[in-house]
């Protein structure tokens, strides 16, 4: 079976049990955006894996394929807050690319995405997001990936990786000022307003605007 149906499989039998279901048919039902392409020979493959169990109609997960589920629901979820929250997508895009991205995210990409949005709880419909290492307390001690410039620590060197302004138009007047992703930045102070210094630049900038600015450490 290829790994992404298998993925989708599972990751429909996770979500149906969320809701108290689970029977195959509305499994299938679920199962990613080609449900089409998938049957209930699907499950006894599943089976055979060790990755469910089958009886009376209904499909319950294993212990290895409760684990492969919660990552591919954890990616899922998680890929939906970064394209609503940061990119700020509508809505059937952020649900088509979070399909994608599930598939994509490595271990590794799944926690800096999940640190980087503050490790939240759910994702943007209310839904559980499964918790990963990076969540625990001793884990958040660790540095972030990427962090917003508010939270970016004074005098370090440090590169913008992505901006996500409310307003159009204040990419452009950023872009002007050599504010743009790639650029060397340091961040010298944070109040009255955030003074940052970009090249050979130094910028003021409000808080608001500071906030849609993401950085990483060089």
């Amino acid at each position: 079976m290829q790994e992404r149906k298998l993925e989708e499989l599972l990751e429909a039998v996770f979500a149906e049990r969320e809701q108290g279901r689970a029977e195959v048919d509305g499994v299938l039902a679920h199962a990613g955006a080609h449900a089409e392409d998938k049957s209930e020979a699907d499950f006894v493959e599943l089976e055979s894996m060790g990755l469910v169990r089958r009886e009376n109609g209904r499909v319950t997960l294993t212990e290895p394929g409760e684990k492969r589920a919660r990552d591919v629901v954890r990616r899922h979820r998680l890929a939906e807050r970064l394209l609503k929250d940061l990119l700020e997508l509508g809505e059937s895009t952020v649900e088509s690319q979070a399909c994608e991205f599930e598939h994509i995210l490595s271990q590794e990409a799944t926690d800096s995405v999940c640190t980087l949005l503050g490790h939240p709880p759910t994702c943007p419909h209310g839904e559980a997001i499964p918790p990963g290492p990076c969540c625990s307390a001793t884990a958040r001690t660790l540095r972030p990936l990427v962090t917003g410039l508010p939270h970016f620590e004074l005098g370090v060197p440090g590169r913008i990786v992505f901006i996500a302004p409310k307003f159009h138009d204040r990419m452009d007047r950023l872009a002007a000022l050599g504010v743009i992703p790639g650029s060397p930045l340091r961040l010298h102070q944070r109040s009255p307003s955030y003074v940052i210094e970009v090249g050979e630049t130094t910028i003021a900038l409000d808080p608001e605007i500071a906030g849609e600015v993401f950085v990483k450490r060089v």
